[in-house]
């Protein structure tokens, strides 16, 4: 295979993010084309990045034999059958946030990856900000290991304006609020340095906007490592705000990038208990070296799995973990107890975490 990879972008709204990812890094891909249901959008989006090929059919892009990778930047509800389409044809797939709609759906796209000859690479990109990845290169070198207790907030904002684009707000077709589109990436970030979570707590509530899914949040949660964390988020922040903050036994770590949606973003803010474990802390972080970030830094990690047989970096086990906090935040505050993880096939909301109300707690300011 070449190891410039060929790559379709399917679906032009966050597409776009994806196509500027691309275009950072052209001696990796090269984008052939880009489909969207608008051809018109199709049309001036592949004006605007050069793209020689635009199309409204998926079908046309699947069957051509000059495209590596299918990125599915599509409407949360059109992932699984896009993705099963995309890996039957022999592509590659890269697709957005939610990965899909349920644990079932999970485990279904899973099996499919299994005996597919492309590789499906769920999109996390927040994990790939330099300042995130110094902390985990300190937990390579044996710090961090003790945690205590973490705290993350996703304040961000979102208008009326934001639910004009039909598909959003809706449990249907977005299939929930802040907590699965926008925390879910702080919140996949918890497990990423912590590992598995055992059991969470959940208050949802709509005070912003009036939409079916929830809009505010707060959530504690018990990790398997013993720890805790205390989850916050709402879309109705004045001032956008993305932080993160880890206490271990022998360091504090905290975010400081100036950009809600780039929190793993340097700078990071690692504070040992004494002067002994600062300047380990310094020495640890000597040979350190930045990547490239965020959606970029994704891709060519993706690149170098299919190219160099390098590790997979955002795994389905990764995005299913994601899926699975989402399940059991929704049940939790559905059912108003706490829930426990793993959640088997046996459970009320593994085929689907829509509430059984179809909602929260609902309060718009007048």
């Amino acid at each position: 295979m070449s190891a410039r990879l060929r790559t379709a972008v399917v679906g032009l709204g966050v597409g776009k993010s994806h196509l500027q990812a691309y275009a950072e890094i052209p001696d990796l891909f090269e984008v052939k084309a880009v489909c969207d249901l608008s051809a018109d959008k199709a049309r001036t989006t592949a004006a605007e990045f050069g793209v020689g090929r635009h199309t409204t059919a998926l079908a046309e892009l699947l069957a051509s034999e000059d495209i590596d990778i299918v990125d599915l930047c599509t409407p949360p509800n059109t992932h699984r059958g896009l993705i099963e389409q995309a890996l039957a044809a022999g592509k590659h797939v890269v697709c957005e946030k939610p990965l899909v709609g349920s644990l079932a759906e999970a485990d279904a796209v899973a099996e499919a990856a299994r005996t597919a000859r492309g590789t499906l690479f769920p999109i996390f990109q927040y994990r790939f900000g330099n300042g995130l990845q110094r902390l985990k290169h300190l937990q390579a070198k044996g710090f961090a290991r003790h945690a205590l207790i973490t705290t993350m907030e996703t304040h961000w904002r979102r208008d009326s304006d934001y639910y004009e684009i039909q598909w959003r707000g809706k449990w249907a077709t977005e299939m929930g609020g802040v907590c699965l589109t926008q925390a879910c990436h702080a919140h996949d970030i918890l497990s990423y340095v912590h590992g598995p979570v055992k059991t969470v707590f959940a208050k949802l509530a709509t005070r912003v906007n009036d939409i079916e899914g929830e809009d505010c949040a707060a959530i504690t949660v018990e990790l398997a490592n013993g720890s805790l964390a205390v989850l916050s988020a709402t879309l109705g922040a004045a001032e956008e705000i993305s932080r993160l903050r880890f206490v271990f036994g022998d360091m504090t770590v905290e975010s400081d990038s100036p950009e809600p949606y780039r929190p793993g973003k340097e700078p990071w803010h690692f504070k040992g208990k004494t002067p002994q474990i600062d300047a380990a802390i310094t020495a640890a972080l000597a040979d350190f070296q930045p990547t490239r970030e965020s959606f970029a830094g994704q891709l060519a990690r993706i690149h170098a799995c299919i190219t160099a047989g390098a590790p997979t970096p955002v795994t389905l086990a990764d995005a299913r973990a994601s899926l699975e906090l989402i399940t059991a935040i929704y049940y939790s505050a559905e059912s108003g107890t706490p829930q426990s993880l793993p959640i088997a096939p046996d459970h009320p909301r593994y085929a689907s975490w829509v509430p059984a109300a179809h909602g929260f707690p609902k309060a718009l300011a007048s």
